[in-house]
């Protein structure tokens, strides 16, 4: 992120989120909220002109769907099983806070301070009332420690907790994420975190090196360019190590089997640039 300015990758995703409750049915993430919180100009925009799009549009569309939607399947297994706290990391615009069906849970927002005061913004404009069940905590990954920013908040390390952390390791240093898997891995048993991630290279054909090299221009002009990127193999023994005893891989067929199947109108995910990593103390 370039300093004191919001994330536009986020905005974008969220205007795609919002995107699919327009275009998709059924829905594979259910968010009322969505095109509220865009801003209402992004919000007509859509609305009035809600195209389709070319086939890596929807792709893309549908992949920000799905990864919102297992972390919060992931989440409601969680809290069936006594978990009371949910950190968001990098939330963006994301808008479970606003719609959290869990009387008892605890959500803290975690974000960069710039991102987090648009969001405050945009939620004020949109008319949507921040719950007393929600902390936000300002945290620059590459200047602080997500353990320093949690502390201050009045989060439980002594807890289980869920964390979500999504469309976030792709614009780290990899010491950064390390240091933040292994702050969730240290959590008391029944944690866990979702977490999506981009592929190394050398492990893409040259259709995908293509795909991956577009969206990499398009993120590095808003200032956020991409720098991690994983072997998926060797992403779960180094979860394992970190102390980690489950690690869940989810690739293209595996998002499309769960998420899209059986559907008319063909909206899935396709090529192989980004996976979903679920991992549990």
């Amino acid at each position: 992120m370039q300093e004191g300015k919001f994330s536009k990758t986020a905005h974008r995703v969220a205007i795609r989120r919002a995107a699919h409750q327009l275009l998709d049915h059924p829905r594979v993430l259910d968010d009322p909220l969505a095109l509220s919180i865009i801003g209402s100009e992004a919000a007509e925009a859509l609305r009035s002109n809600p195209k389709e799009g070319h086939a890596f549009s929807r792709a893309f569309r549908a992949f920000m769907a799905a990864r919102s939607r297992y972390a919060e399947d992931e989440l409601a297994h969680a809290v069936g099983h006594g978990v009371a706290q949910y950190v968001v990391l990098g939330a963006g615009l994301d808008t479970f806070a606003y719609r959290n069906p869990y009387p008892g849970l605890w959500v803290f927002e975690v974000d960069h301070p710039a991102t987090q005061a648009w969001k405050c913004e945009q939620l004020r404009a949109a008319g949507i009332p921040i719950p007393p069940s929600l902390t936000f905590v300002p945290i620059d990954f590459e200047q602080q420690t997500l353990a320093d920013g949690l502390e201050r908040s009045g989060f439980n390390t002594d807890a289980a907790a869920f964390f979500s952390w999504l469309g976030v390791t792709p614009y780290l240093t990899r010491e950064a994420c390390m240091t933040t898997l292994s702050f969730i891995a240290r959590m008391p048993a029944g944690s866990g975190v979702v977490f999506d991630f981009a592929v190394d290279r050398k492990l893409l054909n040259v259709g995908q090196r293509m795909a991956l090299a577009a969206l990499s221009r398009r993120v590095a002009r808003y200032g956020e360019p991409f720098q991690l990127f994983f072997d998926p193999a060797k992403l779960q023994d180094e979860l394992k190590s970190l102390g980690f005893h489950r690690t869940q891989l989810l690739q293209r067929e595996q998002i499309n089997a769960r998420y899209f199947k059986d559907r008319d109108d063909a909206l899935c995910v396709r090529g192989g640039l980004g996976h979903l990593m679920g991992a549990w103390v």
